[in-house]
C-alpha cells in the first residue's frame, strides 16, 4: 500500500453532498459503462430541467417524469423503476436523508436497501462517497478487490474473508485504503507487488 500512496500522493476521495443525487446517480451506472452513465445522467438532468426549470434533480422532479421518460432518458425500466422506488420513499419520508448521517453504518445500510434497486454496495458508496465515512471496506466492489489482488500478488480465488484480513489494519480509514486500491488500477499507477 506504501508504494501506492507514494506514487499517487494524497488521498483525495471528494463527497457528493447532494444524497438524492448520489443515489440515482448510483443506480444509473448499475452495470453500465462509465460513459454509458454519464450521457444517461446528463438526459435526466436535461429532462428535468425542461420540465422545472432546474437542474438539480428533487424526489418531486423525478417523480413528476416517470416510467416513460426516464426510459426516453436511456434508463432501463427496471431502473426507472428502482429510481422512483427511491424517490417515492424519500419524498414519502419513509427515508429521511436529511438526517440518515446520524445512525450508524449498518443502520443506513440497513434503510437504504429497502429501497428497490439499492444493494449493500450502493449503500456503502453511499457511505463513502455522500456522507464521508472514513471506514467502510467494500469487499464486493471489483475495483477494490482486483486492486487487492494486483498489490499483493494474490490468485483470484482470494475469499472475502481473506480480502476482509488484509484490509483490517486500514481501519479506521478502510475507505481511504478502497480509494487507492482503486488508484492502484489506472494505468500509470505501479504493477509490481507488494508481496
Amino acid at each position: 500500500m506504501r508504494r501506492v500512496i507514494d506514487h499517487v500522493g494524497p488521498c483525495t476521495l471528494k463527497c457528493e453532498r447532494d444524497r438524492f443525487w448520489m443515489l440515482v446517480r448510483s443506480i444509473i451506472s448499475q452495470q453500465i459503462s462509465t460513459a454509458a452513465a454519464r450521457t444517461v445522467r446528463n438526459r435526466v438532468v436535461a429532462l428535468v430541467e425542461s420540465a422545472s426549470g432546474s437542474k438539480r434533480v428533487t424526489p418531486a422532479s423525478l417523480l413528476a417524469l416517470g416510467i416513460d421518460q426516464l426510459r426516453s432518458a436511456g434508463c432501463s425500466q427496471r431502473k426507472a423503476e428502482y429510481m422512483l422506488d427511491l424517490a417515492d420513499k424519500v419524498e414519502s419520508g419513509e427515508i429521511l436523508l436529511s438526517t440518515i448521517g446520524r445512525l450508524a453504518n449498518e443502520e443506513i445500510i440497513e434503510s437504504l436497501i429497502e429501497v428497490r434497486g439499492i444493494g449493500r454496495w450502493t449503500a456503502e458508496m453511499f457511505l463513502m462517497f455522500s456522507l464521508g465515512r472514513l471506514d467502510v471496506f467494500p469487499v464486493d466492489d471489483l475495483g477494490v478487490r482486483n486492486g487487492i489482488l494486483k498489490l499483493y500478488g494474490l490468485e483470484n480465488t482470494t475469499s472475502h474473508a481473506e480480502f476482509r484480513a488484509i484490509a483490517e489494519p486500514w481501519s479506521p480509514y478502510a475507505s481511504i485504503g478502497s480509494w487507492y486500491c482503486w488508484r492502484s488500477l489506472e494505468s500509470n499507477s505501479p504493477t509490481a507487488s507488494l508481496s
